[in-house]
């Protein structure tokens, strides 16, 4: 016992002190009073501090740790870095149960709090602004042998054989480039992360977990709304890919939030037709086509194009034998449709300078992807979506923790690298 008592009171040799000073700095710069620290309990112990649990898994985050075994044996091995966290180091550890419990059971709307708390701070610290705003989602693969590519089970990317290891994921379906217009694309059984950042800074607003098999276009009008209702969106300009095209997202924006949309326009399930200069489309035979009236729609102008010997009597006239042209009615022909827009997604110009500026600024969303996805948030360990969501999130809380830590150290410059800035305090 006496021996033991020795190793405590110089357990600060047994990890170096750059990195203490890291995590004294950064846990200073999450504020976890919204979460109870104690579960009221009539009967038993009251357990382990639920402040010191999350600290512990931001510190699974800083590590890049994919699995809490390997958390455990970081903090059975810096016990300074335990202590820190606020657990007690003269008693045991929690078990991996414990962990498992924490990430299961608390409250994703306290975690919610947490990072609010976080992004109100930095406004305040001029990091943060709603000027322009970007958004995107980034696939999180379940925890199932479906995923793992040297899997060849039968139809395991079939809706009617989902996987038994975590029945809460679902089947999703991921694309490789957004601007490639060829079917470049992955499945997977998982779920999604929708995130909002600041197109300049490149650090997250407000984040959501989704299950894999929701769109990401008929989920951003209520993604959007709760942002709305705490910071505010009013007069931003939001960009987003586009996964995210529709009139209803485009007239949210404009008429719920005053702002202005930069949102790439989706051209799945659309025709190419050569058309001139002018705008006339041009038939099979490589003829200019003559307007022929237009019908008024709801949201848009149907433009109607017709063959240009539409009335001619000579049945040699085509000079590729349409079968239309030959059909013995009085007005003959091929005839094509051209959709004009009048709403506010069809006035906005994506060919020019001006959008092209703005839109640019999205690649921000995807660095910060992959500053997420490095923390080892893409392939989880735990299998459920009341785990995954927390993971998530306690992901988002761990970057901004950087970013405040940085500033605070006045290490402005690394606010976005978590390893340059571990290497600087």
């Amino acid at each position: 016992m006496i021996q033991r008592q020795e190793i405590f009171n110089i357990v600060d040799l047994f990890t170096s002190q750059p990195v203490i000073d890291f995590y004294q700095t950064l846990f200073d710069c999450v504020d976890l009073s919204s979460i109870p620290e104690f579960i009221q309990s009539k009967r038993g112990p009251i357990g382990y501090s639920r402040h010191a649990l999350t600290r512990a898994f931001i510190v699974m985050n800083c590590e890049h740790f994919r699995e809490i075994t390997l958390l455990r044996d970081f903090l059975y091995s810096n016990l300074k870095i335990a202590q820190l966290c606020g657990f007690d180091i003269t008693k045991k550890l929690p078990s991996y149960s414990v962990f498992q419990r924490h990430i299961k059971n608390i409250e994703n709307s306290d975690l919610k709090e947490v990072m609010k708390s976080q992004v109100k701070t930095l406004i305040k610290l001029g990091a943060i602004n709603n000027e322009i705003v970007s958004v995107d989602s980034t696939p999180i693969k379940a925890n199932t042998k479906f995923n793992n590519p040297k899997c060849f089970s039968k139809n395991k990317f079939s809706k009617d054989n989902p996987p038994k290891s975590d029945k809460d994921c679902k089947l999703g379906v991921h694309t490789a480039n957004n601007e490639d217009t060829d079917k470049n694309y992955e499945f997977y059984w998982g779920y999604k992360n929708l995130i909002m950042c600041d197109a300049k800074s490149g650090l997250p607003i407000y984040e959501v977990t989704l299950t894999g098999e929701q769109a990401d276009v008929s989920n951003l009008i209520s993604f959007l709304e709760k942002i709305d209702s705490w910071f505010s969106l009013k007069n931003s300009n939001l960009l987003a890919d586009k996964g995210f095209d529709s009139r209803a997202n485009y007239n949210y924006i404009k008429d719920t939030l005053h702002g202005r949309a930069f949102i790439a326009k989706n051209r799945r399930n659309t025709k190419s037709v050569e058309t001139l200069s002018c705008g006339n489309p041009l038939c099979e035979a490589g003829l200019a086509m003559h307007k022929d009236g237009k019908q008024y729609l709801k949201n848009s102008i149907k433009q109607k194009y017709c063959c240009p010997f539409r009335t001619s009597k000579d049945d040699s006239k085509c000079p590729c034998n349409h079968p239309k042209y030959n059909n013995g009615h009085k007005n003959r022909g091929c005839v094509k449709y051209k959709s004009i827009g009048t709403d506010y997604r069809a006035s906005v110009d994506e060919t020019s300078d001006y959008f092209k500026f703005f839109y640019s600024m999205r690649t921000e969303s995807e660095r910060y992807n992959s500053r997420f996805k490095n923390l080892n948030l893409e392939t989880p360990s735990v299998r459920n979506i009341r785990s995954i969501e927390n993971q998530n999130t306690l992901g988002h809380i761990c970057l901004l923790a950087v970013a405040l830590a940085a500033i605070i150290t006045n290490k402005g410059d690394m606010l976005r690298s978590l390893s340059n800035l571990k290497r600087a305090i």
